[in-house]
């Protein structure tokens, strides 16, 4: 290769996957500026230092994908093919989604390139068979839990723990008191969190609604917030709302603000996913639901998953300290009932609250921006400063 500065090319498919590399970018931007940083990837990563070479993010999927969306990464994967032609890389980082990725790490891995994997793929809890692709796809795995390191070394892939981004900087608890100021203060406080991603919203928020309703019949003084991840997402809740018996009266909607959301209640309805670590640092009782296709979850999920449990609380604590409802096929009502027995069962509620507690301090001592661009430094053999360098014993 010609005598050239490092070059990195990020790909990341989801929202999330936009605010992880971009910390990430940040970070390495701020160590080593003269590395060449390029995505497939967000606004987040672009502001954060790195060319955007397509702008990606909108309309995640999560589980199978249908036949447009396959299409549309093949198409992709076709443009990665022939702009890594053009202009080689050193290291691809792909960052999460690795049914999109999987394909572009073997192009970089023809192409010459290292790869890291800047959140580790879930093969641990469905089609663990993947591990062997990850094995030929990956030179390191950064692991965002703190498992998954020793899945990840017996069975042969390079891999450490480097904690989780949302535990990498403490929030505003003034902030968060003075947000949630604004909100209604009677009680039981019910914060409605029904994900981001637009089939999350379309199966879940209905239900979340209706169980609230089901509260509110019991305790006629109830409140609740709706947690919007941006706002298309508020306006296709309220789009849904107005198709399920309309917006709750005096509810209000809160605008990528999860953490000040679950400060202000008492307990959270909330769709399986990061949010519920996010709950969890404020130690905020929950229930967690994931609605799915009974029929899709018979025929294929079933047969591919290998976790007797599916929300991160639950997988962290080993056992279940929270009520989840995943997969969910029914109604409304196991949901408000779960939500009722911890209303009404205060002990039951500050355990939870003590066991939340606990797997927060499983990240303590971590900062996943900073361990990731030291682990990707290494690989890519450029000299890391000694305050920033990985453990990697």
């Amino acid at each position: 290769m010609p005598d050239r500065p490092k070059r990195i090319l990020f790909t990341g498919f989801e929202p999330s996957g936009d605010d992880h590399a971009s910390a990430v970018i940040s970070r390495l931007r701020e160590r080593h500026p003269e590395l060449e940083m390029f995505a497939w990837g967000g606004p987040k990563m672009g502001a954060a230092g790195a060319t955007i070479v397509e702008r990606t993010g909108k309309d995640a999927v999560m589980g199978v994908p249908g036949i447009g969306k396959i299409l549309e990464h093949q198409r992709i994967n076709q443009r990665v093919r022939e702009w890594i032609a053009d202009n080689p890389i050193d290291l691809h980082v792909p960052v999460d989604s690795p049914a999109a990725n999987f394909p572009i790490c073997a192009i970089a891995k023809r192409a010459g390139a290292k790869v890291v994997h800047l959140v580790a793929p879930q093969v641990w809890a469905w089609g663990p068979w993947r591990v062997k692709k990850l094995r030929r796809l990956t030179d390191f795995v950064c692991c965002l839990l703190p498992f998954e390191e020793r899945y990840f070394t017996v069975r042969g892939v390079p891999a450490r723990f480097v904690g989780h981004p949302i535990f990498d900087k403490a929030p505003d608890e003034a902030d968060l008191e003075a947000v949630a100021s604004d909100w209604p203060q009677n009680g039981p406080r019910i914060a409605l969190m029904p994900g981001s991603r637009p089939a999350e919203l379309r199966k879940n928020f209905p239900l979340l609604l209706e169980a609230f309703r089901t509260i509110k019949r019991r305790h006629p003084t109830a409140e609740a917030v709706v947690a919007a991840a941006s706002e298309d997402a508020e306006a296709s809740l309220r789009e849904l709302a107005g198709l399920h018996g309309g917006w709750p009266e005096g509810v209000p909607a809160a605008r990528a603000n999860a953490e000040a959301v679950a400060r202000w209640a008492d307990l959270a309805l909330v769709v399986s996913g990061t949010v519920t670590l996010q709950v969890a640092r404020q130690q905020t009782p929950m229930v967690v639901v994931y609605r799915s296709s009974r029929l899709l979850y018979h025929l294929v999920a079933r047969w591919l998953v290998r976790t007797p449990m599916f929300c991160l609380p639950n997988l962290l604590a080993s056992r279940r300290i929270v009520p989840e409802l995943i997969p969910h096929f029914d109604g409304p009502e196991p949901i408000a009932a779960a939500a009722l027995r911890l209303l009404s069962r205060p002990e039951i509620a500050r355990q939870q609250q003590h066991d939340l507690g606990a797997i927060c301090e499983l990240f303590a001592g971590h900062c996943a921006a900073d361990e990731a661009a030291g682990h990707i430094a290494r690989i890519l053999g450029i000299a890391v400063p000694r305050a920033a360098e990985p453990a990697i014993a």
